[in-house]
């Protein structure tokens, strides 16, 4: 497939899929006219790349990492390292709900407010 398709299928930009090339987490073989012509397995190896990137992952790692994923290659190394970055998002997980339940609790407190007809602190006559 072409770029473009390639893009609309996965709906990550034609300049990310260059950007993923020159990165080495993507290959495409050219025609003769100098196109880019991509397997179908591209789709899932973009959607795991966008996932990657999504999760906090560098391009060096995520260029590490393909091959595992891949063929199964791995170096103790390169476990302890996603070990990390999985803990890292763990973290992250973790503070976003937090965050959510915090704004739960606004959420809440200003519809009681509006019930009662209070204002919420900081509103009202100036």
């Amino acid at each position: 497939m072409r770029i473009g398709d390639l893009s609309a299928r996965t709906g990550c930009s034609v300049r990310s899929l260059r950007y993923y090339e020159q990165q080495g987490l993507l290959a495409a073989e050219r025609s003769s006219s100098g196109q880019r012509h991509y397997p179908d397995g591209a789709v899932d190896r973009v959607l795991l790349i966008q996932q990657l990137f999504a999760a906090g992952l560098s391009s060096p790692t995520i260029a590490e990492l393909l091959p595992c994923v891949v063929d199964g290659r791995a170096t103790p190394e390169l476990l302890a390292r996603l070990a990390d970055q999985r803990d890292q998002i763990d973290r992250r997980i973790a503070d976003l709900i937090g965050t959510r339940d915090r704004l739960d609790s606004v959420i809440t407190a200003a519809g009681a407010n509006l019930l009662t007809g209070r204002p919420c602190r900081g509103e009202g006559p100036r």
